[in-house]
């Protein structure tokens, strides 16, 4: 849970057309709105590196000055430029502290599996878990621990265990967040067989040159006999 939140500088902005997006972005600003359940929407400026050390702090939700007032808000969608992968567009939640909210956490991995010291191969099909809390308890991930975890064995989101009686988890408690299986047996070509199989095609094919040579000297017994008859 954090004590304190990072601070977004976000302005208000009149201008929503494509072309006044492209000039805000050369400026250092990306374009959004922020959202609020009962508000109309308003049109908002986040400033570009204010956005990048925000979202490396960890933390969920974030401290906005709006209208001279601290208010609350979290992220609700990043849209980014197909080619370069960078920021073109950020739409924000606000969120009151005093009403609790739905919100994915990372998940992370606590521990050295006893599968893996025994050669296993560990598995992790869930990186983040859906949770429901008040804004100030929202963490900055969850811990798992993985430490027994033996070989051809799994943990499932029921057995996440979360101290804070305030954090309800809302994902699906059969979900399967990690397996440790055996690693995968590597196949070995089949030589022998193969050359078995070529030896097999050789004598096939020898089989049928004798056969056409047999058919060869054979004939029809009237083309012999005319052949004796020319010769005499």
């Amino acid at each position: 849970m954090a004590s304190s939140y990072y601070k977004l500088d976000i302005s208000e902005r009149t201008e929503t057309r494509s072309k006044g997006s492209k000039v805000l972005r050369r400026e250092g600003l990306i374009p959004g709105v922020l959202y609020y359940s009962g508000e109309k929407n308003v049109n908002i400026t986040v400033d570009k590196s204010a956005l990048f050390h925000a979202m490396q702090s960890g933390q969920r939700i974030f401290e906005i000055d709006q209208d001279g007032e601290s208010q609350y808000t979290m992220i609700k969608e990043l849209q980014y430029h197909p080619v370069t992968d960078v920021i073109i567009h950020i739409d924000l939640m606000r969120v009151r502290r005093s009403e609790k909210i739905t919100i994915s956490v990372p998940l992370v991995l606590v521990g050295e599996a006893i599968g893996i010291k025994e050669g296993g191969v560990l598995s992790q099909s869930m990186t983040q878990i859906e949770i429901s809390c008040f804004p100030t308890d929202v963490p900055e991930h969850i811990e798992i621990d993985i430490e027994d975890l033996e070989m051809n064995s799994a943990r499932s989101v029921t057995d996440i265990k979360i101290d804070n009686e305030d954090i309800e988890i809302v994902s699906d408690k059969n979900l399967n967040v990690v397996s440790i299986t055996p690693p995968a047996a590597e196949e070995e070509p089949e030589i022998e067989e193969l050359e078995d199989e070529e030896g097999e095609l050789e004598g096939e094919e020898g089989a049928e040159g004798d056969e056409g040579a047999a058919a060869g000297q054979e004939g029809d017994p009237k083309d012999r006999s005319e052949e004796q008859s020319g010769e005499s």
